[in-house]
């Protein structure tokens, strides 16, 4: 869909009852083989297998959600949707997944699809049920996935939306499933490629341009072997001699060149710690994540002096036996010791997915949560506590603040002791109050970063069309602000400052494939409108006992093919006509059309406005109206339907016209202004004071029961490296939203003393060391990373294998995450504090620090 709505609306193929076209609201496709049920059949039967477990090996189906919350609405799935039920103008035709496809033509799916918002899973049962009931637009395919089982201990099923693009020998692409095993894609190729079989082979990965790694375990699966999206495989056939082609011409396959960590290399680098990381397919949120901790000093010399082989918990249940530290240790060496301009980190990937299912695929995930799994993984591998004692929990009680605190993280220590906790842990004071009894309940709890809020844009900005009732008047697109969680009756009252238009005279619609998907109700909220739907606004006359306002369609209706068939399709914008309510007549209602139509009839070739006087000229012209009344709210509505022959639409129909529109003023200026806060509203956001949701209350010892009570956060003591991440991306039932505010945050002397509420601590003074970035909006994007080199203490820019020198003055942008702050006073290991015994690290780390 387009932003315009009126030149790339999608236009539905087929048509009419016999071809079963989606977009006649009267009209049901032939290709439903099977009685249709009722609406409330409809809404159980499909019910009840939505909530069929996932299995392994069991086929799912996608839908676009467009399509399937049409049809909710049509048979009342929701609550909220009853009224509506059996709606003609509500129908929603064949299933239609064009929405889903990036090329219509092999129907491939779009990038970054996200389940619910773009598209719902339904299982095979389901599936044929909507099929057999409603059909599905003629020429599409079904889009079937498989359940498969993530996971190394603990299995996890999901549907693998996604299957795995491979380049076969730079010849053949073929899209293949991420389980099954090497040795099955040896057999295709040796078929693709006419091998016999007695033939003896050896499979390769191909990295860039020169670099190749044999696949030696054909056991094992293509997740394993850690294969990405678009990767080149390539065979090798042992020549007549006995001889192998890379050990006689190098030429042909170049450098194959094997390394026991399974990592590639190019070039030499000459700086220590410049090395970019190869995007595995998505995978630039992990790289982003990896150069920020890579360029963290303290765990960095950690991993590299190996200091870490002392301290792998095996046997800790909560960690991964070692595997996760030692995947990361084997990257860190590569980046920082073989000087290689970028390796390819496909073994840490391959670890981190056997025990993160969510990070085994290849769709793009999170860099925060990446660093959030991360830094836990790495601390239960590395915990130095083999056997942790079990601690009850004990409320301040009144106690200092002082006493309390040293109590909380000597019991934290007690469990948890590891690198990560000496480098990455904080601690904070939460402070609840309750509202009826002013119970105060103190707690001091351990962190590892800190998420802050971002203050929200009270406002959006969004672009409609207006449609006046005088069609002398072509549509014109606005551009008006309205409050960002407001309802519809904000949206008009903005239009109707800027066009003159009352606000009352004003029906919300978005439109889409030539009909209305939804009309809005006044007290609807702003937040089920999208940016992407295209809102228009009628002018109307209020409705009353004695006027409604009609919808109409336009239709072509197409003449009988050879083979006998025919239909319609629909085409244009719709429009809502005010007509009397009773005794409504043909004849009126033909003249309130051709009234509204005049400026896009033409006769002859020749545009021109016609009024319903100019009806005997157009007395060819063949309107049929398909009526049918139902009940809303005690008011009889009707959908009417205008179909044109398909000649005389041709000779009296001027497409150009009819898409034309203005453009208001409001849309000429950009009414986006560029908003900076600065890093400490952020903080001072997190540290104000709350009233807890009545979803989410506290249960008070001394009432005995639950409570909205107040909550502040504060923090007591900060770490040697402070990780902020910046909360940009908005999660609700309704809205998802990224915010692309500019935070405005110190590049050196983050002073952090005012916001740490321990009076005996000394001052914190951070300087920045990384920064990841992330470019695009939600389910997409990209991201990249920059750093602060500890060798020559220059900053520089990390875009997957690609690094280049920046400068302080391109770090602060919209596009930072999450930042890495160092503590500078953690190079005076001799200054013992009692922050520092809280939130610092030992006296052996702290040689290592940089003192930049």
């Amino acid at each position: 869909r387009g932003r315009c709505g009126f030149t790339r609306c999608t236009m539905a193929e087929g048509g009419g009852p016999e071809s079963g076209n989606a977009s006649d609201p009267d009209e049901k496709p032939v290709i439903a083989q099977t009685p249709v049920p009722s609406t409330e059949s409809q809404k159980q039967s499909i019910g009840t297998l939505l909530k069929t477990p996932l299995r392994k090996g069991d086929e799912w189906y996608l839908i676009d959600s467009r399509w399937f919350k049409q049809w909710k609405k049509y048979v009342g799935f929701d609550s909220w949707d009853l009224y509506n039920v059996g709606e003609h103008n509500l129908f929603p035709g064949p299933i239609d997944n064009s929405g889903l496809f990036s090329d219509h033509k092999s129907q491939t799916l779009k990038e970054h699809l996200i389940d619910e918002l773009d598209y719902v899973l339904v299982p095979t049962e389901a599936w044929n049920k909507l099929v057999s009931w409603y059909g599905c637009l003629e020429g599409q395919k079904p889009i079937i996935r498989k359940v498969v089982e993530h996971g190394m201990f603990v299995k996890h099923c999901k549907v693998e939306v996604y299957l795995l693009e491979l380049n076969l020998s730079l010849v053949n692409n073929h899209f293949i499933s991420i389980f099954p095993l090497l040795d099955t894609i040896e057999k295709e190729m040796r078929s693709l490629f006419d091998i016999p079989s007695e033939k003896e082979t050896r499979l390769w990965n191909k990295y860039m341009s020169n670099t190749y790694e044999q696949l030696n375990k054909l056991d094992s699966t293509v997740q394993d072997a850690g294969l990405f999206q678009g990767q080149v495989l390539v065979i090798e056939k042992k020549n007549e001699d006995g001889t192998w082609p890379r050990q006689t011409c190098h030429s042909k396959l170049g450098s194959y060149n094997s390394y026991s960590s399974s990592y590639s290399y190019r070039e030499s680098s000459a700086q220590e710690g410049l090395c970019g990381l190869s995007n595995l397919g998505n995978t630039c949120f992990m790289n982003s994540a990896l150069q920020c901790l890579s360029n963290t000093p303290p765990l960095t010399e950690y991993f590299l002096e190996d200091r870490y082989e002392a301290e792998i918990n095996r046997e800790n249940p909560l960690g991964m036996r070692g595997e996760i530290a030692e995947a990361y240790a084997d990257l860190v060496k590569q980046m920082w010791l073989s000087r290689s301009s970028y390796v390819a980190p496909r073994t840490f990937k391959t670890q981190v997915g056997r025990f993160a299912p969510q990070f085994s695929g290849y769709q793009q995930q999170d860099s925060q949560e990446l660093l959030a799994f991360l830094l836990d993984g790495l601390h239960e591998d590395l915990n130095r506590v083999k056997k942790k004692p079990y601690l009850a929990l004990r409320d301040a009680e009144g106690r200092p603040d002082e006493i309390v605190a040293k109590e909380a993280w000597a019991n934290h220590r007690l469990r948890n002791d590891s690198v990560i906790v000496d480098i990455f842990h904080g601690l904070f004071k939460s402070t609840l109050v309750c509202p009826e009894c002013s119970k105060v309940s103190v707690t001091f709890d351990p962190f590892c970063y800190l998420t802050l809020p971002l203050p929200m844009k009270k406002d959006r900005t969004m672009e409609v069309f207006l449609v006046r009732t005088d069609p002398q008047f072509k549509p014109m697109q606005y551009r008006v602000v309205v409050p960002k969680m407001g309802v519809v009756a904000d949206l008009c009252s903005a239009l109707a400052k800027l066009s003159g238009v009352p606000s009352e005279n004003m029906v919300v619609a978005d439109v889409y494939n030539h009909r209305f998907h939804k009309i809005y109700k006044r007290d609807d909220g702003l937040n089920h409108i999208l940016e992407k739907d295209d809102i228009f606004v009628y002018e109307v006359l209020e409705e009353d006992s004695e006027k409604m306002n009609l919808p109409v369609y336009f239709r072509e209706r197409h003449a009988k093919h050879s083979g006998g068939s025919s239909g319609t399709m629909l085409f244009g914008q719709p429009l809502l006509i005010t007509v009397p309510r009773h005794n409504l007549t043909v004849d009126t209602l033909y003249e309130h059309v051709l009234e509204r139509i005049g400026l896009v009839l033409c006769f002859g070739g020749l545009s021109q406005f016609y009024t319903s006087s100019a009806t005997a000229i157009l007395v060819e012209l063949l309107f049929i109206f398909c009526f049918r009344r139902y009940v809303k709210r005690s008011q009889a509505h009707s959908t009417v339907a205008m179909d044109w022959d398909s000649d005389t639409k041709k000779l009296c129909y001027d497409d150009q016209e009819a898409e034309a529109y203005d453009k208001h003023e409001s849309m000429l200026h950009a009414q986006k202004k560029k908003t900076t806060v600065a890093l400490r509203e952020c903080i001072e956001l997190f540290t104000t004071m709350e009233t807890l949701g009545e979803h989410d209350p506290w249960y008070c010892p001394t009432c005995k029961k639950h409570q909205q009570a107040t909550k502040k956060f504060d923090l007591w003591s900060l770490p040697r490296i402070l990780v902020v991440h910046l909360k940009r991306f908005s999660y609700n039932r309704c809205w998802r939203d990224k915010l692309d505010t500019v935070v405005d945050f110190p590049i050196r002397d983050l002073i952090m003393s005012e916001f740490v509420c321990d009076p005996k601590a000394d001052p914190y003074v951070y300087d920045l060391i990384a920064v990841s970035n992330h470019y695009g909006g939600m389910g997409g994007g990209h991201y990249t990373a920059y750093g602060k080199n500890k060798m020559d203490g220059k900053w520089y820019y990390f875009d997957d294998s690609s690094v280049s020198s920046s400068t302080e003055d391109q770090i602060v942008t919209k596009a930072a995450y999450v930042l890495f702050y160092q503590r500078r006073d953690a190079d005076t290991p001799s200054k013992s504090t009692p922050s520092a015994s809280l939130g610092g690290a030992p006296e052996t780390l702290d040689d290592h620090m940089d003192t930049n």
